[in-house]
């Protein structure tokens, strides 16, 4: 795949739900090495897209590229088939369950020999490759054998995102990451963000905090009532261009300022 190729890209993307236009005629791309904010108001499609992303809402019209060839995306296994991983804004991690255990859960290794055939699971297998992946993208967590309903909210998302990352996923979406967090656990979350992009991962981040998007955005995409309503630089908007797209109070065209 050339570096000009997107990872993914969306074209003339349509969705419905009954009566409900839940998007029309939405052009998404992203690239390696990019991490690309996906903003709007409540209402504005961006689950939509991302449910679309993911496989759990095929498009009713519109074609879907990946790594330059065109695909279909029927469900959640084939998004995760091609190299996507979403983490939702819930998580889904068990409490009651350590670090290790959450992050191998569904998926765990079994041990060679003997323990093939007795399934017994090798957890130092599985302790070693926790800590390389934590390790290598810089996680908070010392111990980890804690349970993760002892850990942060900053610390359970560094989980939900390492735990992404088993698959080797070329493409990562995060949904609303940094919600409800502190200052110090969004920081965090967005250095996490960053060391994505420096490991050349493409990275969708769902936001409301603009603030948040302006620290780790390469690109803004913008959707208001479904349609594409802006797309921009982050280096060459502002906050109050971004706003306008967002709230229709602006001249802010489809493409903007790429």
């Amino acid at each position: 795949m050339s570096e000009s190729t997107p990872v993914l890209a969306l074209k003339g993307i349509s969705k419905s739900f009954g009566a409900v236009q839940a998007l029309t005629d939405v052009d998404f791309d992203i690239h390696g090495g990019e991490v690309v904010a996906l903003v709007g108001d409540n209402g504005a499609g961006k689950s939509t897209l991302v449910k679309t992303i993911a496989g759990i809402h095929p498009p009713d019209g519109g074609q879907v590229f990946f790594e330059g060839r065109e695909v279909t995306i029927g469900g959640p296994g084939d998004a995760v088939s091609l190299g996507i991983a979403t983490v939702y804004q819930d998580l889904a991690l068990c409490d009651n369950l350590d670090v290790v255990e959450n992050l191998y859960l569904g998926q765990e290794r079994r041990g060679d020999g003997v323990g093939t055939v007795t399934r017994q699971l090798d957890e130092n297998a599985m302790e070693r490759r926790t800590a390389e992946l934590l390790d290598r993208l810089a996680v908070t967590i010392i111990d980890l054998r804690a349970e993760v309903g002892t850990l942060s909210g900053g610390q359970r998302q560094q989980v939900a995102i390492a735990r992404s990352l088993l698959g080797a996923p070329t493409l990562v979406v995060l949904d609303e990451p940094t919600a409800a967090l502190g200052v110090r656990q969004t920081a965090l979350v967005l250095d996490l963000v960053k060391r994505l992009r420096d490991e050349q991962h493409a990275v969708v981040v769902v936001s409301h905090n603009l603030a948040d998007v302006f620290e780790v955005a390469d690109r803004i995409f913008v959707l208001r009532l479904g349609r594409v309503a802006g797309d921009y630089r982050a280096s060459e908007t502002s906050n109050e261009e971004v706003v306008a797209a967002i709230t229709g109070g602006g001249t802010a065209a489809n493409g903007g300022s790429r």
